[in-house]
Formats: structure tokens, sequence, C-alpha cells
């Protein structure tokens, strides 16, 4: 059976209700003069996941990236940044483990922050420049 999709436009009322939930999203990441993406909201999602699972695979699949890329991201971080983020113990009964060292665990928290200080600063600038537009 053949399936025909009809186009309904949007009434008034619904787009005025779109706009209102208008909101300013970005994206954040840290680089230097030659190296892109040395931190940022990935790795920073990484962090958060492994400090949560204690497993760089359980991590990995919460967030829906293999394994490979994982690790890849973390040591491209910590050898930009040359600090250790994590520690691994392998094996054993129950698998290995993966652990945020003391400088991962700082990382993690500072990054929260500054994060948290873009999103006030960006939902500042949306106030003053772009919610008049769309009320």
């Amino acid at each position: 059976m053949d399936c025909l999709t009809v186009a309904v436009p949007a009434t008034a009322k619904q787009e005025n209700d779109n706009m209102n939930k208008l909101r300013a999203r970005f994206k954040l990441w840290l680089s230097t003069g030659n190296i892109e993406g040395v931190f940022g909201d990935g790795k920073w999602r990484l962090l958060k996941a492994l400090e949560r699972t204690g497993s760089l695979t359980e991590a990995s699949e919460s967030l829906h990236i293999s394994y490979r890329k994982a690790w890849g991201d973390l040591k491209k971080a910590q050898d930009t940044l040359k600090v250790p983020l994590v520690e691994k113990h392998r094996g054993g009964i129950h698998g290995g483990q993966t652990a945020l060292t003391d400088q991962g665990k700082k990382w993690l928290k500072a990054y929260t922050r500054f994060r948290i200080d873009i999103e006030k600063a960006v939902e500042k600038a949306y106030k003053k420049r772009i919610r008049k537009l769309v009320e």
C-alpha cells in the first residue's frame, strides 16, 4: 500500500509557541594554536561518564561512541595537556577499571564551572540581543 504524506501548515499560534521555545545553544572546546579540540564538551561528557561508571567500555557505550574513539580522545587530551586524566587498571575477575586521576577530577570540575559561566553569558546575550525579536 502506498503512503501519502501531506504537509499541514502550522497555525500562527503553533509558530508563535515554537518561537517562544527558541533558545541559544552552543558547542564549546579548547584548542591550541595548532591542535583543535584538545578539551571540550565531548571529552567533558566522557570524563563525567567515566566518573559515574568506572569503566571506559561502559562510559563509551553510554555516550554511543566506540571504545577506540573514547580512548583516542582521552589520549589526545592527556598528551596535549601533559596531565594524566585517567588511570586504567586491567583485568581481574570482574574486568578492568578506569578511574579519574586527581588531575582528571580537577579538569572535570573546572570545565563544569567554566561551561556554566559560558552558559550564563550566552543566555544573557540572547536575552539582550535576540529575545525581543521573537516576542
